[in-house]
């Protein structure tokens, strides 16, 4: 039997104001455990929540880049839950009015673009932080009262692939507007997978479980993939009924397994109801005109690469689906040197000794203005392109100037014609035997003089020079 996998996707965005969703405390990170607490956010008897301005109208700009419907009336609630680090027993969040809802994104897929529904973005409050030493628990409630913004997607990615695809998008877009740093590693970016299974063709909705807190692109895929293949197999064996249950999960990235951690909340368990402490948001006309003044995001900057710079489709997407990357290749851009040339160095040499690094490209030990000066040495032909490899692997390692580091390793290259002409003679004159047998249609020894004189000037001599001086002097 042939299976449709079905999955959709909660996504927690930690906004980045200054203050807290509901109180005036820092959200600054790392900072010594409990320093950024105050009666509101601790739940102390009498202190009252106020709503962050600056959350409504990050959330807004959020709408206004997925095309969807921004509510000018929403309603917060009280989500009830009991954990260590929620000190009120219940959320702030937004349950039937969400500020954000009915909007949509593009994933690119191999065969087409796919459109994915998003249900609703709302506003919330982040939990505290739970550190476990040995037999010991404690609270970290520096984190309690993070604004956060909840995006719910339809139940319309069809594989782990395109989950992926769907989670580097919507990082991006975040990324464009500014309105979270989107860290994954710190959690400012996480992610909740509702998994199920259905046979082909079959258009209902069977049992989905929820993989929580999955906060790597890569761990996203390993759980979701092992989650699916669980459910095929218990329906292949014909214990799906009983294995397949509705629960809340977590992935187990040492062994690459989910465990089961907890039977699945229905929204009834959780007991909403307007929060009494706090009226209905309804947002002034100055915050729409605000909000609406969006940047250019992923899509559109790879539509103008396209168009202005003349780069291919895979190329562009590549670099618009990174706000860093995109700034990187339009800097290089700024100092004149041809498009396609910044691409190749950006995507594929700089790319890849970041990558064995294993450093991105906002900690590349050469920035933009290097690598374009770079490119510019190998269009003005100052070096090869083969010399400027190996530059940059100096520059990798060193802080120096481009001029300086070729300077520094011995890698003009020589543009004179009569300085390689005077070679290519000598080469021809030492080999005339090989001469005559080009000269009598063994043409592939062409390619032996071109070697010969690349030798002799120990790799310097322009190519297209010693080429076109070759073929005039071997007639």
């Amino acid at each position: 039997m042939e299976f449709e996998v079905v999955i959709g996707l909660e996504v927690h965005v930690q906004l980045n104001t200054k203050t807290k969703m509901f109180c005036s405390c820092p959200t600054s990170f790392a900072q010594r455990q409990n320093i950024n607490t105050c009666p509101t956010c601790l739940a102390l008897p009498g202190a009252l929540p106020v709503v962050n301005s600056e959350a409504v109208k990050k959330a807004m700009m959020f709408g206004y880049a997925i095309n969807a419907k921004i509510n000018e009336r929403s309603v917060f609630n009280r989500k009830n839950y009991f954990y260590p680090d929620l000190p009120k027993g219940y959320q702030i969040s937004q349950f039937e009015i969400p500020i954000v809802e009915n909007g949509y994104l593009f994933i690119d897929t191999q065969e087409e673009k796919r459109k994915i529904g998003i249900t609703r973005a709302h506003l919330e409050e982040d939990a505290g932080k739970n550190i476990h030493e040995g037999a010991v628990s404690k609270v970290d409630l520096n984190r309690a009262g993070t604004p956060l913004l909840e995006i719910v997607s339809e139940p319309d990615i069809r594989s782990s692939d395109e989950a992926v695809a769907y989670l580097k998008k919507l990082h991006a877009i975040v990324r464009y507007l500014d309105i979270s740093d989107a860290n994954m590693q710190e959690g400012s970016f996480r992610c909740d997978a509702n998994v199920s299974i259905r046979p082909k063709g079959d258009d209902r909705l069977y049992t989905r479980v929820e993989i929580k807190n999955l906060n790597s692109f890569r761990f996203i895929q390993k759980a979701i993939d092992y989650e699916v293949q669980r459910h095929i197999e218990a329906w292949e064996e014909g214990v799906y009924e009983s294995e397949v249950v509705q629960e809340t999960r977590l992935f187990d990235a040492d062994r690459g397994v989910t465990k089961s951690m907890r039977g699945k909340e229905e929204s009834a368990d959780y007991r909403y109801f307007p929060d009494p402490d706090l009226l209905p948001v309804v947002i002034p006309q100055e915050f729409f005109e605000e909000a609406s003044k969006i940047p250019e995001l992923p899509d559109e900057k790879e539509e103008r690469f396209i168009k202005e710079y003349g780069i291919g489709r895979y190329n562009a997407a590549l670099i618009a689906g990174s706000k860093e990357m995109a700034d990187f290749f339009e800097k290089m851009l700024s100092y004149g040197i041809d498009a396609k040339n910044a691409v190749s160095w950006l995507t594929v040499e700089l790319a890849a000794r970041l990558n064995k690094s294993g450093k991105d490209i906002v900690d590349s030990p050469v920035c933009a203005e290097r690598l374009a000066k770079l490119v510019q040495r190998i269009e003005d032909k100052t070096i090869s392109n083969k010399a400027a490899k190996d530059v940059l692997d100096y520059l990798f390692e060193h802080e120096a100037e481009v001029d300086e580091a070729i300077e520094k390793l011995g890698l003009k290259q020589i543009s004179d014609a009569g300085a390689i002409a005077a070679i290519i003679d000598e080469i021809l004159s030492a080999n005339e035997d090989k001469v005559a047998e080009y000269k009598n249609g063994k043409e592939k020894l062409f390619g032996f003089f071109v070697g010969q004189v690349m030798k002799a000037s120990k790799g310097k001599a322009d190519p297209q020079l010693v080429n076109r001086l070759l073929k005039e002097r071997l007639g």
